[in-house]
């Protein structure tokens, strides 16, 4: 199953590794694709995902796209900012 979930704030190959990292810690999903242009997630499952993964995508500063308004877009914008800096701390070394 393929679920793909437009969100916000997703700037950078450090917020990128952050997500799969993150959603990859649910044993249900198999993979998960972020592309970073369009800030869609795409989630690879063998089953219905999507509920949690919007869960853990908002709890790192991706909300999902139209859900966050106002003053608490700013919070979330803050949080994905240090989720992004996680992200490019632990992304490998390119030989």
């Amino acid at each position: 199953m393929e679920t793909r979930i437009e969100v916000e704030n997703i700037r950078c190959g450090g917020c990128a590794n952050t997500i799969s990292k993150k959603l990859m810690e649910n044993e249900q999903i198999q993979a998960v694709d972020v592309d970073i242009e369009h800030q869609v997630v795409t989630l690879h499952s063998s089953e219905a995902v999507r509920d949690a993964a919007v869960q853990t995508l908002f709890g790192l500063g991706y909300p999902e796209r139209g859900s966050v308004e106002g003053l608490a877009s700013l919070k979330e914008k803050a949080r994905s900012v240090v989720s992004c800096a996680i992200g490019r701390i632990d992304m490998p070394k390119k030989g």
